[in-house]
């Protein structure tokens, strides 16, 4: 591609013979064709990752080719991959974004041109990139300093407004400023860290800085008051300062709201400040329809902006527009230079303006405006959700957030705290409000990343989302079908919003209500709640971890997650100690939380007491054999003495059970688990079956055992509005379970009913009996002639 622009395009009537500029295309083009098809050629390994030689070695005394270094550069960019699959791909720039890529490589050319051709070819690629962009961006007679730094703009225009107020600044320097402090408005909508950045690069205290609130009876509560600003004005000529420099906003960095341009030119021009201009906004000044507020800035003394995200374009440096009739502080301020190398910031923006063209560069920008245009009037018509720039026409940025007024309860996502509420409830509240909209947020992002999204917290509404094509619709090609998408994905996720957002409350009480649990308070979690087990030896004074808590939610956990259910559940820390918790996610409006928090309650327990089963198993095991051996061996000295010596002789004994057999019973212990007790194995011989033991209380199930239709998922209860043939079909399945469950406990009622008839009129014998329950439970058969012992059977 970059050979094919270098030497020779359709349309071109010369031809390029320069072999440097050949060569340096056919260069460019390889390295990036091998640096984009990376991903691709990573992909067809099917997951095989490249060798990397990250590991800095000595440096070779032959060199390497540039293939070599290129490939080591891809391994840099692309090596981890497996090791972090959620970072975010590089990029597709295009064939704009080569022309800028090309910028930077000619300028390392062009710096090798002796002094008079490079100045004469910098001094016309300055001139006419300033050129273009005042006339594209209606700003007549200005001068043009590129930059790299964003803000550093703003402080070389500080710099010559210090130096055209202060005439005495070059000879007596900061005792100038000493004697008559200057002071520089910021609006407290500005972007973070401007004032702080300010005074570090003029070397000004930070009192020299003041913070311009923003409306708060009327207007935007993103705009400059311009009346508190009038008074703070007038404050700092009485206390003998020089207000200086003011810092407009034509788009707000967080909701890209446009301050009162105009009013706040005609103060500055009544006060002799100097008054700059910045924001997204100023992008529109190239449509052919511009709001007055935003046309207003063509009349300010500065303005900067960001032409590389605008139209999507690497590596291409911001550009600050000013008016300033004297060349001289121009030049001690540091907008202009003598250096080539300073000039030259300016030829990839030159080349890549001459690629794409006026037409070029407006529909990108009105592609922009149009996008967030769509997805403003789209979520017009969106039930529960806010947007928060409805009044700024024209405005390529879209904040919005999720808003909803829970019945009977004081409204929620106030931006002004209702009365009636404590502090602390508002607070909860707005954390509350804020989790769900960042978990909306994500979503969107991970469904739609074409969209190019943006997560931010606000000091007044809390956590919105931002949609800003202008910064990013070029880079991430943008088009409508992704606004339209993601419009669907917000309506999608709203009925989900809305049912955790109700069903908050109520599983709050049903925790509450539930002996075991303790409902943990954390705002910050878009579930329906958090929940904690407490378990016997749970010390609840104590912030510390627990170590048997934890191995009771993670078997709470895993338990859980087995139901398969449409709800997402994960443990970790306790929002203020490090005790372990359960996190209950996002809620559909159709789930059970008494079903819910009963079978957390129930399942925990269990988990609880067979923990506690298996810790006290061996112990109670090993008390239990000592005390069998004990009792066999008294049993064996007793049949001794029963049976006479003589009888445990070989050939004697054998002769005398010949004539004379002793009628003995054979004599055992079996231990019972359940009830942790010895007994005798004597009733399973005479009566031919092993004894039921203790039985244990049923451990509580909870709604677990409750029926379902089939392909009803757990934690589902049936929707009020259903039909009356579901409801008959859904009883009718209900009776037809409870018919199968009483005729699968027929045989075990008849053998109970047999032996309790034992003296009546044809009822069997209670040897028949017997034999039959011991038969249903595995118990010898009375016919066999060597009966064992059944100890082992009787482990539960």
């Amino acid at each position: 591609f970059f050979e094919t622009v270098l030497l020779w395009r359709p349309g071109w009537n010369a031809v390029i013979a320069d072999p440097t500029l050949a060569e340096m295309g056919k260069n460019l083009k390889e390295a990036m064709k091998m640096l984009e098809d990376s991903q691709r050629r990573t992909e067809e390994e099917n997951g095989k990752k490249l060798i990397s030689g990250d590991i800095p070695g000595p440096l070779q005394g032959s060199g390497q080719d540039m293939v070599s270094i290129l490939q080591l550069v891809q391994n840099l960019m692309h090596g981890d991959e497996d090791e972090e699959p959620q970072s975010p791909r590089i990029q597709n720039i295009g064939e704009q974004g080569h022309m800028a890529l090309l910028g930077h490589s000619l300028g390392a050319y062009i710096s090798t041109l002796d002094k008079e051709k490079l100045r004469k070819l910098t001094t016309r690629i300055l001139s006419d990139t300033t050129l273009w962009l005042c006339r594209i961006f209606r700003y007549e007679n200005g001068c043009a300093y590129f930059h790299e730094e964003e803000r550093e703009g703003l402080a070389k225009i500080c710099r010559l407004a210090i130096h055209s107020r202060y005439e005495d600044f070059v000879v007596d320097g900061f005792n100038v400023l000493y004697n008559k402090k200057p002071v520089i408005y910021l609006s407290a909508a500005a972007r973070p860290g401007l004032g702080q950045y300010l005074c570090n690069q003029l070397g000004l205290p930070f009192p020299c800085l003041c913070r311009v609130p923003c409306n708060t009876m009327f207007g935007s509560q993103h705009q400059m008051d311009v009346a508190f600003l009038e008074k703070m004005i007038k404050d700092d000529i009485e206390r003998g300062r020089l207000p200086l420099l003011l810092v407009a906003n034509a788009g707000t960095a967080a909701v890209g709201h446009t301050d009162k341009i105009g009013r706040l030119k005609e103060l500055c021009e009544q006060y002799g400040i100097w008054l700059h201009v910045e924001g997204v906004n100023l992008a529109t000044l190239a449509l052919g329809y511009v709001s007055s507020s935003v046309l207003a800035a063509t009349k300010c003394d500065s303005m900067t902006m960001t032409p590389g995200p605008w139209l999507g374009l690497p590596a291409v440096p911001a550009v600050t527009l000013y008016k300033h009739d004297d060349p001289a502080l121009t030049l001690v301020a540091g907008l202009t230079s003598n250096k080539p190398a300073d000039k030259l910031r300016a030829l990839p923006l030159w080349l890549s303006l001459q690629y794409l063209g006026l037409d070029g560069i407006v529909e990108r920008i009105k592609h922009a405006c149009q996008l967030s245009q769509r997805l403003q009037e789209s979520l017009k018509k969106v039930n529960y959700i806010k947007i928060l720039v409805e009044d700024e026409l024209g405005s390529p940025v879209v904040v919005f957030r999720f808003f909803q007024e829970l019945p009977d309860s004081d409204p929620v996502f106030k931006a002004v705290p209702v009365p009636t509420m404590t502090p602390s409830a508002v607070g909860r509240e707005r954390h509350s409000c804020d989790a769900l909209n960042r978990w909306l947020g994500e979503q969107l992002k991970q469904l739609v990343p074409a969209s190019g999204l943006t997560v931010m917290d606000l000091e007044a509404e809390g956590t919105c989302v931002r949609f800003s094509p202008l910064m990013t619709a070029a880079v991430l090609g943008t088009r409508g079908e992704d606004v339209d998408q993601l419009v669907a994905c917000i309506e999608s996720k709203l009925p989900v919003l809305s049912s955790t957002l109700q069903l908050r409350e109520e599983f709050k009480q049903e925790v509450e209500a539930t002996a075991g649990l303790l409902y943990v308070d954390d705002p910050n979690w878009p579930g329906i709640g958090v929940v904690r087990y407490e378990h016997a030896n749970d010390d609840k004074s104590s912030l510390k971890s627990d170590p048997e808590g934890e191995k009771i939610h993670a078997g709470l956990l895993k338990k859980l997650n087995e139901l398969e259910s449409d709800l997402t559940f994960k443990i970790g820390p306790e929002y203020k100690s490090m005790k372990s918790c359960l996190y209950v996610g996002m809620a559909s409006e159709d789930m059970d939380v008494a079903e819910l928090v009963e079978t957390i309650a129930a399942t925990a327990r269990e988990i609880e007491e067979n923990s506690r089963l298996l810790e006290n198993m061996t112990e109670v095991v090993r008390k239990g054999i000592q005390e069998a051996q004990v009792e066999l061996q008294k049993a064996n000295e007793e049949r001794l003495l029963e049976e006479g010596v003589l009888r445990q002789i070989p050939v004697v004994g054998s002769v005398l059970n010949w004539f004379s057999p002793v009628q003995a019973l054979q004599k055992g212990r079996t231990f019972n688990l359940t009830a942790g007790s010895l007994e005798s194995t004597e009733p399973i011989y005479v009566y031919k079956a092993q004894g039921a033991g203790v039985t244990p209380p049923p451990t509580p199930s909870g709604s677990r055992t409750k029926q379902r239709l089939p392909g009803q998922k757990p934690f589902k209860r049936s929707l009020r509005g259903s039909d009356a043939l579901s409801e008959t079909s859904s009883a009718s399945h209900i009776e037809d379970l409870e018919k199968v469950e009483r005729l699968s406990g027929g045989p075990e009622q008849i053998t109970l009913e047999a032996s309790s008839t034992e003296g009546h009129p044809g009822a069997p014998s209670p040897q028949h009996a017997n034999q039959s329950e011991a038969f249903q439970k595995g118990a010898p058969h009375p016919e066999d002639d060597h009966p064992q012992v059944e100890g082992a059977e009787s482990l539960r």
